[in-house]
Protein backbone atom coordinates (compact mmCIF):
# COMPACT_ATOMS: atom_id res chain seq x y z
CA UNK A 1 0.00 0.00 0.00
CA UNK A 2 1.57 3.24 -0.85
CA UNK A 3 2.96 5.38 2.33
CA UNK A 4 0.71 7.92 3.82
CA UNK A 5 1.38 11.50 3.52
CA UNK A 6 3.02 13.30 6.42
CA UNK A 7 0.32 15.73 8.21
CA UNK A 8 1.42 19.48 8.35
CA UNK A 9 2.82 20.89 11.30
CA UNK A 10 0.62 23.33 13.15
CA UNK A 11 2.18 27.02 13.57
CA UNK A 12 3.89 26.73 16.60
CA UNK A 13 4.68 22.91 16.84
CA UNK A 14 7.73 20.61 15.46
CA UNK A 15 6.64 17.50 13.87
CA UNK A 16 10.10 16.77 13.95
CA UNK A 17 12.26 13.85 16.20
CA UNK A 18 12.04 15.22 19.92
CA UNK A 19 15.39 15.27 22.25
CA UNK A 20 16.02 12.55 24.33
CA UNK A 21 14.76 12.34 27.64
CA UNK A 22 15.82 11.22 31.03
CA UNK A 23 14.57 7.29 31.95
CA UNK A 24 11.08 7.67 33.95
CA UNK A 25 9.92 10.26 31.93
CA UNK A 26 7.49 11.15 28.85
CA UNK A 27 8.57 12.86 25.35
CA UNK A 28 7.86 16.47 25.13
CA UNK A 29 7.46 18.30 22.50
CA UNK A 30 10.38 20.52 21.03
CA UNK A 31 9.62 24.26 21.41
CA UNK A 32 9.39 26.35 18.50
CA UNK A 33 9.46 30.13 18.92
CA UNK A 34 11.03 31.19 15.60
CA UNK A 35 13.65 33.65 14.85
CA UNK A 36 14.14 35.77 18.37
CA UNK A 37 16.62 38.26 19.52
CA UNK A 38 18.66 36.75 21.90
CA UNK A 39 19.62 39.73 24.27
CA UNK A 40 16.64 41.45 24.14
CA UNK A 41 17.88 44.05 21.93
CA UNK A 42 17.46 45.35 18.53
CA UNK A 43 19.26 42.30 17.13
CA UNK A 44 16.34 40.75 15.44
CA UNK A 45 17.57 41.77 12.21
CA UNK A 46 21.14 40.41 12.49
CA UNK A 47 19.83 36.88 13.38
CA UNK A 48 17.30 36.82 10.69
CA UNK A 49 19.03 38.59 7.84
CA UNK A 50 19.94 36.05 5.17
CA UNK A 51 23.28 37.46 4.27
CA UNK A 52 25.38 37.04 7.76
CA UNK A 53 23.03 34.39 9.59
CA UNK A 54 24.39 33.84 13.07
CA UNK A 55 25.42 30.28 12.45
CA UNK A 56 27.08 28.22 15.29
CA UNK A 57 28.64 25.31 13.51
CA UNK A 58 29.62 23.67 17.33
CA UNK A 59 29.39 24.73 21.13
CA UNK A 60 31.99 23.72 23.54
CA UNK A 61 32.12 24.30 27.09
CA UNK A 62 35.62 24.26 28.30
CA UNK A 63 37.45 23.70 31.68
CA UNK A 64 40.41 25.47 32.76
CA UNK A 65 42.71 23.61 30.90
CA UNK A 66 40.61 23.43 27.75
CA UNK A 67 39.05 19.95 27.82
CA UNK A 68 36.24 19.40 26.76
CA UNK A 69 33.28 19.16 29.49
CA UNK A 70 30.23 19.47 26.89
CA UNK A 71 29.86 19.96 23.44
CA UNK A 72 27.01 20.06 20.56
CA UNK A 73 27.34 19.85 17.11
CA UNK A 74 24.96 21.06 15.21
CA UNK A 75 26.32 21.39 11.81
CA UNK A 76 28.83 18.77 11.72
CA UNK A 77 31.80 20.17 10.70
CA UNK A 78 33.45 20.85 13.62
CA UNK A 79 36.96 18.93 14.60
CA UNK A 80 39.10 18.63 17.40
CA UNK A 81 41.39 20.29 15.73
CA UNK A 82 39.38 23.51 16.02
CA UNK A 83 39.55 23.10 20.13
CA UNK A 84 43.38 22.39 20.16
CA UNK A 85 43.92 25.70 17.97
CA UNK A 86 41.55 28.00 19.88
CA UNK A 87 43.12 26.95 23.28
CA UNK A 88 46.86 27.63 21.48
CA UNK A 89 45.69 30.73 20.64
CA UNK A 90 44.36 31.73 24.15
CA UNK A 91 48.26 30.41 25.50
CA UNK A 92 50.03 32.71 23.29
CA UNK A 93 48.73 35.85 24.45
CA UNK A 94 50.91 37.83 27.26
CA UNK A 95 48.71 39.70 28.25
CA UNK A 96 44.89 40.10 29.12
CA UNK A 97 44.95 43.03 26.87
CA UNK A 98 45.72 40.83 23.65
CA UNK A 99 42.75 38.16 24.26
CA UNK A 100 39.84 38.92 21.80
CA UNK A 101 36.80 37.75 22.41
CA UNK A 102 35.90 36.83 18.64
CA UNK A 103 38.61 36.56 16.44
CA UNK A 104 39.22 33.73 12.74
CA UNK A 105 41.62 31.16 12.47
CA UNK A 106 42.44 31.90 8.44
CA UNK A 107 44.08 27.86 8.07
CA UNK A 108 41.74 26.50 9.59
CA UNK A 109 38.36 28.62 8.33
CA UNK A 110 36.68 29.22 11.39
CA UNK A 111 35.32 31.63 13.50
CA UNK A 112 35.98 31.32 17.16
CA UNK A 113 33.74 33.43 19.53
CA UNK A 114 33.87 32.76 23.50
CA UNK A 115 33.18 34.32 27.10
CA UNK A 116 34.70 33.22 30.13
CA UNK A 117 32.25 32.81 33.34
CA UNK A 118 34.53 31.87 36.58
CA UNK A 119 36.83 28.82 35.11
CA UNK A 120 34.51 28.04 31.85
CA UNK A 121 35.05 28.36 28.66
CA UNK A 122 31.51 28.86 26.52
CA UNK A 123 33.37 28.47 22.84
CA UNK A 124 31.06 28.94 19.47
CA UNK A 125 32.81 27.79 16.13
CA UNK A 126 31.32 28.88 13.44
CA UNK A 127 32.72 27.89 9.57
CA UNK A 128 30.89 30.25 7.68
CA UNK A 129 30.37 34.04 7.37
CA UNK A 130 28.34 34.78 10.42
CA UNK A 131 26.74 37.45 12.16
CA UNK A 132 29.83 37.62 14.88
CA UNK A 133 28.44 40.13 17.48
CA UNK A 134 25.00 38.16 17.39
CA UNK A 135 27.02 34.56 18.08
CA UNK A 136 28.63 36.86 20.99
CA UNK A 137 25.07 37.87 22.59
CA UNK A 138 23.61 34.08 22.36
CA UNK A 139 26.37 32.26 24.29
CA UNK A 140 25.85 35.64 27.00
CA UNK A 141 22.03 34.64 26.76
CA UNK A 142 23.09 30.97 26.90
CA UNK A 143 24.89 31.73 30.15
CA UNK A 144 22.04 33.40 31.42
CA UNK A 145 20.08 30.52 31.24
CA UNK A 146 22.26 28.34 32.72
CA UNK A 147 22.66 30.53 35.65
CA UNK A 148 18.98 30.76 36.19
CA UNK A 149 19.00 26.87 36.41
CA UNK A 150 22.15 26.43 38.46
CA UNK A 151 22.74 29.11 40.27
CA UNK A 152 26.49 28.80 40.14
CA UNK A 153 28.43 28.00 36.83
CA UNK A 154 31.26 25.90 37.74
CA UNK A 155 32.82 22.56 36.45
CA UNK A 156 31.07 20.70 38.99
CA UNK A 157 27.54 22.60 38.11
CA UNK A 158 27.94 21.72 34.43
CA UNK A 159 29.20 17.77 34.84
CA UNK A 160 26.27 17.07 37.40
CA UNK A 161 23.77 18.35 34.69
CA UNK A 162 24.27 16.85 31.37
CA UNK A 163 21.17 15.98 30.89
CA UNK A 164 19.43 19.12 31.54
CA UNK A 165 22.03 21.18 29.48
CA UNK A 166 21.41 18.72 26.57
CA UNK A 167 17.67 19.60 26.66
CA UNK A 168 18.47 23.61 27.13
CA UNK A 169 20.54 23.06 23.66
CA UNK A 170 18.10 21.58 21.79
CA UNK A 171 15.82 24.31 22.69
CA UNK A 172 18.34 27.39 22.38
CA UNK A 173 19.42 26.30 19.19
CA UNK A 174 18.00 24.69 15.91
CA UNK A 175 20.73 23.77 13.55
CA UNK A 176 22.80 26.64 14.51
CA UNK A 177 20.34 29.04 14.77
CA UNK A 178 19.90 30.57 17.74
CA UNK A 179 15.80 30.06 19.18
CA UNK A 180 14.43 30.73 22.23
CA UNK A 181 16.30 32.31 25.10
CA UNK A 182 14.17 33.10 27.84
CA UNK A 183 15.01 31.79 30.74
CA UNK A 184 12.15 31.83 32.48
CA UNK A 185 9.66 30.12 29.82
CA UNK A 186 11.91 27.62 29.74
CA UNK A 187 11.92 26.87 33.58
CA UNK A 188 8.39 25.99 33.33
CA UNK A 189 8.60 23.49 30.27
CA UNK A 190 12.02 21.94 30.89
CA UNK A 191 12.03 20.74 34.74
CA UNK A 192 14.92 19.89 36.89
CA UNK A 193 12.60 17.05 38.57
CA UNK A 194 14.26 13.97 36.95
CA UNK A 195 10.70 12.43 38.25
CA UNK A 196 8.74 13.95 36.55
CA UNK A 197 6.51 11.41 34.83
CA UNK A 198 3.45 14.21 33.40
CA UNK A 199 4.26 15.96 30.31
CA UNK A 200 3.73 19.00 30.55
CA UNK A 201 2.25 21.26 28.34
CA UNK A 202 4.20 23.55 26.16
CA UNK A 203 3.79 27.67 27.85
CA UNK A 204 1.43 29.41 25.56
CA UNK A 205 4.32 32.23 25.66
CA UNK A 206 6.49 29.42 24.05
CA UNK A 207 3.73 29.19 20.60
CA UNK A 208 2.80 33.36 20.55
CA UNK A 209 4.58 35.95 19.32
CA UNK A 210 4.98 37.19 22.98
CA UNK A 211 7.77 35.06 24.31
CA UNK A 212 8.81 37.12 26.84
CA UNK A 213 5.36 37.45 29.18
CA UNK A 214 3.57 34.59 30.05
CA UNK A 215 -0.30 34.85 30.42
CA UNK A 216 -2.69 34.17 33.04
CA UNK A 217 -0.74 36.83 35.28
CA UNK A 218 -3.11 38.90 38.15
CA UNK A 219 -2.32 41.24 40.35
CA UNK A 220 -4.76 42.57 42.99
CA UNK A 221 -3.49 46.23 42.01
CA UNK A 222 -1.80 46.71 38.81
CA UNK A 223 1.08 49.33 39.39
CA UNK A 224 3.82 50.32 36.87
CA UNK A 225 7.20 52.07 38.14
CA UNK A 226 9.53 53.54 35.31
CA UNK A 227 12.76 54.93 36.58
CA UNK A 228 14.28 57.62 34.27
CA UNK A 229 18.36 56.80 35.26
CA UNK A 230 21.12 58.64 33.75
CA UNK A 231 24.42 58.37 34.48
CA UNK A 232 27.66 60.94 33.46
CA UNK A 233 30.71 60.77 32.97
CA UNK A 234 33.00 63.44 33.41
CA UNK A 235 37.27 63.82 33.05
CA UNK A 236 38.53 67.53 33.98
CA UNK A 237 42.28 67.40 33.38
CA UNK A 238 44.38 69.16 35.91
CA UNK A 239 44.35 72.23 33.62
CA UNK A 240 40.64 72.89 34.40
CA UNK A 241 39.21 71.35 31.32
CA UNK A 242 36.71 69.00 30.69
CA UNK A 243 38.22 66.53 28.26
CA UNK A 244 35.34 64.04 28.48
CA UNK A 245 31.82 64.90 29.02
CA UNK A 246 29.15 62.30 28.21
CA UNK A 247 25.79 61.01 29.53
CA UNK A 248 24.53 57.05 29.52
CA UNK A 249 20.98 56.87 30.72
CA UNK A 250 18.44 53.84 31.21
CA UNK A 251 14.77 53.33 31.42
CA UNK A 252 14.36 50.85 34.27
CA UNK A 253 10.53 49.80 34.21
CA UNK A 254 8.84 47.58 37.04
CA UNK A 255 5.64 46.24 35.42
CA UNK A 256 3.12 44.95 37.94
CA UNK A 257 0.22 44.38 35.43
CA UNK A 258 -2.11 42.10 34.87
CA UNK A 259 -3.15 39.88 31.53
CA UNK A 260 -1.43 41.06 28.44
CA UNK A 261 -0.93 44.77 28.52
CA UNK A 262 -0.11 47.27 25.47
CA UNK A 263 1.77 50.26 26.87
CA UNK A 264 2.95 53.03 25.05
CA UNK A 265 5.86 55.45 25.93
CA UNK A 266 6.28 59.43 24.96
CA UNK A 267 9.58 60.99 25.45
CA UNK A 268 10.34 64.32 24.43
CA UNK A 269 12.68 63.07 22.49
CA UNK A 270 13.28 65.55 19.31
CA UNK A 271 13.28 63.25 16.27
CA UNK A 272 9.95 61.47 17.74
CA UNK A 273 8.17 65.44 17.87
CA UNK A 274 9.37 66.06 14.56
CA UNK A 275 7.69 62.40 13.45
CA UNK A 276 4.79 63.38 15.15
CA UNK A 277 4.37 66.90 14.15
CA UNK A 278 3.78 68.14 17.80
CA UNK A 279 5.40 70.98 19.67
CA UNK A 280 6.48 70.63 23.06
CA UNK A 281 6.53 73.12 25.77
CA UNK A 282 9.84 72.35 27.18
CA UNK A 283 12.94 71.22 26.06
CA UNK A 284 13.63 68.60 23.70
CA UNK A 285 16.80 66.42 23.39
CA UNK A 286 18.56 64.40 20.87
CA UNK A 287 18.81 61.01 22.04
CA UNK A 288 21.85 58.64 20.60
CA UNK A 289 22.73 54.49 20.11
CA UNK A 290 19.21 53.89 21.30
CA UNK A 291 18.40 50.46 22.12
CA UNK A 292 15.40 48.33 22.91
CA UNK A 293 14.38 45.49 24.93
CA UNK A 294 12.68 42.84 22.68
CA UNK A 295 9.33 43.77 23.71
CA UNK A 296 9.65 47.26 21.85
CA UNK A 297 7.68 47.39 18.42
CA UNK A 298 10.51 48.31 16.38
CA UNK A 299 8.91 48.64 13.21
CA UNK A 300 6.22 51.09 14.87
CA UNK A 301 9.30 52.84 16.15
CA UNK A 302 10.92 53.44 13.20
CA UNK A 303 7.66 54.47 11.38
CA UNK A 304 6.21 57.23 14.09
CA UNK A 305 8.60 56.81 16.93
CA UNK A 306 6.22 55.61 19.45
CA UNK A 307 7.16 53.27 21.79
CA UNK A 308 5.24 50.61 21.89
CA UNK A 309 5.29 47.16 23.83
CA UNK A 310 3.95 44.25 26.04
CA UNK A 311 6.31 44.70 29.21
CA UNK A 312 7.71 41.52 30.57
CA UNK A 313 6.71 40.84 34.11
CA UNK A 314 8.72 42.01 36.66
CA UNK A 315 11.70 44.77 36.39
CA UNK A 316 13.75 44.94 33.32
CA UNK A 317 15.44 48.06 31.14
CA UNK A 318 13.08 48.99 28.52
CA UNK A 319 15.78 51.51 26.63
CA UNK A 320 19.09 52.78 26.79
CA UNK A 321 20.31 55.76 25.01
CA UNK A 322 23.54 57.90 25.18
CA UNK A 323 23.93 61.77 24.31
CA UNK A 324 27.21 63.05 23.64
CA UNK A 325 26.53 66.49 23.81
CA UNK A 326 28.75 68.50 26.24
CA UNK A 327 26.73 68.97 29.87
CA UNK A 328 27.62 71.78 32.37
CA UNK A 329 29.13 69.49 35.17
CA UNK A 330 26.80 69.62 37.81
CA UNK A 331 29.37 69.21 40.41
CA UNK A 332 32.99 70.79 40.39
CA UNK A 333 36.01 70.22 42.48
CA UNK A 334 38.87 72.48 42.73
CA UNK A 335 42.13 70.83 44.55
CA UNK A 336 45.08 73.25 45.32
CA UNK A 337 48.61 71.52 46.72
CA UNK A 338 50.90 73.00 48.46
CA UNK A 339 54.22 71.59 50.19
CA UNK A 340 55.35 74.35 52.88
CA UNK A 341 58.52 72.06 53.47
CA UNK A 342 59.89 68.39 52.30
CA UNK A 343 58.14 66.68 55.40
CA UNK A 344 55.07 68.29 55.04
CA UNK A 345 51.91 68.62 52.24
CA UNK A 346 48.30 70.44 52.31
CA UNK A 347 45.25 69.71 50.49
CA UNK A 348 42.33 72.39 50.05
CA UNK A 349 39.83 71.42 48.17
CA UNK A 350 36.78 73.58 47.28
CA UNK A 351 33.71 71.86 46.16
CA UNK A 352 30.73 73.65 43.95
CA UNK A 353 27.10 72.23 43.09
CA UNK A 354 26.25 73.76 39.70
CA UNK A 355 22.64 73.15 39.82
CA UNK A 356 19.43 74.71 40.86
CA UNK A 357 18.93 75.22 44.46
CA UNK A 358 15.59 73.47 44.95
CA UNK A 359 17.44 70.59 44.15
CA UNK A 360 20.17 68.31 46.75
CA UNK A 361 22.80 65.63 45.85
CA UNK A 362 22.88 63.01 48.16
CA UNK A 363 25.75 60.58 49.20
CA UNK A 364 28.24 62.73 48.01
CA UNK A 365 31.86 60.77 48.31
CA UNK A 366 35.18 62.73 47.08
CA UNK A 367 38.11 60.74 47.03
CA UNK A 368 40.98 62.57 46.98
CA UNK A 369 44.18 60.71 46.55
CA UNK A 370 47.35 61.43 49.43
CA UNK A 371 51.04 60.24 49.08
CA UNK A 372 51.33 56.31 50.75
CA UNK A 373 53.98 57.61 53.36
CA UNK A 374 51.43 60.34 54.68
CA UNK A 375 50.87 60.36 58.65
CA UNK A 376 49.56 62.73 61.45
CA UNK A 377 46.49 64.21 59.70
CA UNK A 378 44.96 67.53 60.34
CA UNK A 379 41.20 67.45 58.86
CA UNK A 380 38.73 70.59 58.73
CA UNK A 381 35.77 70.62 56.80
CA UNK A 382 32.99 72.77 56.59
CA UNK A 383 30.27 70.16 56.00
CA UNK A 384 30.58 66.79 56.13
CA UNK A 385 32.56 64.07 56.97
CA UNK A 386 36.76 63.19 56.11
CA UNK A 387 38.43 60.57 57.31
CA UNK A 388 41.59 59.18 55.98
CA UNK A 389 41.74 55.60 54.87
CA UNK A 390 45.36 54.70 54.56
CA UNK A 391 44.77 51.13 52.86
CA UNK A 392 43.02 53.49 49.84
CA UNK A 393 46.19 55.58 50.13
CA UNK A 394 43.08 58.48 50.25
CA UNK A 395 40.84 61.01 52.00
CA UNK A 396 37.23 59.97 52.02
CA UNK A 397 34.94 63.32 51.98
CA UNK A 398 31.69 62.38 52.84
CA UNK A 399 28.52 65.02 52.48
CA UNK A 400 25.17 63.17 53.28
CA UNK A 401 22.89 66.07 51.63
CA UNK A 402 24.53 69.52 50.04
CA UNK A 403 21.86 71.49 47.69
CA UNK A 404 22.70 73.26 44.90
CA UNK A 405 24.23 76.67 44.47
CA UNK A 406 26.83 75.90 47.61
CA UNK A 407 30.17 76.01 47.70
CA UNK A 408 31.93 73.92 50.57
CA UNK A 409 35.72 73.56 51.79
CA UNK A 410 37.98 71.15 53.15
CA UNK A 411 41.29 71.44 54.24
CA UNK A 412 43.94 68.55 55.45
CA UNK A 413 47.95 68.92 56.25
CA UNK A 414 49.94 65.79 56.29
CA UNK A 415 52.99 64.97 57.90
CA UNK A 416 56.12 62.89 55.07
CA UNK A 417 58.85 61.12 55.40
CA UNK A 418 61.81 63.42 54.06
CA UNK A 419 63.19 60.54 52.36
CA UNK A 420 59.88 59.71 50.96
CA UNK A 421 59.47 63.21 49.76
CA UNK A 422 62.20 63.64 47.35
CA UNK A 423 60.60 60.65 45.10
CA UNK A 424 57.34 62.26 45.47
CA UNK A 425 57.21 63.31 41.70
CA UNK A 426 57.83 60.01 40.35
CA UNK A 427 55.08 58.44 42.33
CA UNK A 428 51.48 57.19 40.53
CA UNK A 429 48.86 60.18 40.50
CA UNK A 430 45.85 58.86 40.76
CA UNK A 431 42.84 61.50 39.93
CA UNK A 432 40.29 63.02 42.40
CA UNK A 433 37.16 60.71 41.79
CA UNK A 434 33.53 61.59 42.70
CA UNK A 435 30.00 59.88 43.78
CA UNK A 436 27.04 61.75 44.38
CA UNK A 437 23.53 61.43 43.18
CA UNK A 438 20.67 63.60 42.69
CA UNK A 439 17.01 62.59 42.90
CA UNK A 440 13.98 64.30 40.83
CA UNK A 441 15.94 65.48 37.84
CA UNK A 442 17.81 64.18 34.67
CA UNK A 443 21.09 66.51 33.61
CA UNK A 444 20.22 65.72 29.51
CA UNK A 445 16.44 67.00 30.31
CA UNK A 446 14.59 63.85 29.06
CA UNK A 447 11.13 63.62 30.17
CA UNK A 448 8.16 61.18 29.96
CA UNK A 449 5.20 63.17 28.09
CA UNK A 450 3.06 60.06 28.65
CA UNK A 451 2.90 56.40 29.80
CA UNK A 452 -0.47 54.42 28.76
CA UNK A 453 -1.39 50.98 29.61
CA UNK A 454 -4.27 49.42 27.77
CA UNK A 455 -5.72 46.40 28.65
CA UNK A 456 -8.70 44.50 27.04
CA UNK A 457 -10.28 43.81 30.56
CA UNK A 458 -10.24 47.73 30.58
CA UNK A 459 -8.61 47.70 34.52
CA UNK A 460 -6.50 51.52 35.46
CA UNK A 461 -3.55 50.99 36.12
CA UNK A 462 -1.11 53.41 37.83
CA UNK A 463 1.92 54.72 36.39
CA UNK A 464 5.31 56.10 38.24
CA UNK A 465 7.59 57.94 36.85
CA UNK A 466 11.13 58.88 38.71
CA UNK A 467 13.93 60.67 37.31
CA UNK A 468 17.65 60.34 39.26
CA UNK A 469 20.81 61.59 38.06
CA UNK A 470 24.40 59.78 39.34
CA UNK A 471 27.77 59.93 39.01
CA UNK A 472 29.65 57.24 36.16
CA UNK A 473 33.32 58.07 36.12
CA UNK A 474 33.66 61.27 37.28
CA UNK A 475 37.28 62.15 37.70
CA UNK A 476 39.22 64.89 38.00
CA UNK A 477 43.05 65.23 37.46
CA UNK A 478 44.90 66.36 40.56
CA UNK A 479 48.75 67.65 39.62
CA UNK A 480 49.92 67.23 42.95
CA UNK A 481 53.01 69.11 42.95
CA UNK A 482 57.05 69.25 43.86
CA UNK A 483 58.31 69.86 46.96
CA UNK A 484 58.81 73.85 46.01
CA UNK A 485 55.36 74.42 46.35
CA UNK A 486 53.17 74.09 42.87
CA UNK A 487 49.31 74.47 42.79
CA UNK A 488 46.96 72.67 41.11
CA UNK A 489 43.20 72.22 39.97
Amino acid sequence: SPPRARPRALRGVSVGRAPATRRGARARPRLVSGTRRVDGTMQARALASASSPAVCSALYILDSNFKRLLHRDWRGDSIPQHVERFAARLNEAETEGELRPIFEDPEMGVTYCYVQVSNLYFLAISKQNANAMALLSFLHALVKVLTHYFTTLEEESIRDNFVIIYELLDEVCDNGYPQFTEAKILSEFIKTDAHELEAPKAPMAVTNAVSWRSEGIRYPKNEVFLDVLENVNLVVNAEGRVVVSEVSGALNLRAHLSGMPECKLGLNDKVMLQAQRKTSRGKSVELEDIKFHQCVRLARFETDRTISFIPPDGTFDLMNYRITAPVKPLLWVEARVERPSRSRVEYHVRLKTQFKARLNATGVEIKLPVPADAVSPEVKAALGAVTYAPEQEAMLWKIKTVPGGKEVLMRAKFNLPSVAADDEGAARRPPITVKYEIPYYTVSGVQVRYLKVIEKSGYQALPWVRYITRSGNYEFRLDHGDAGGANAR
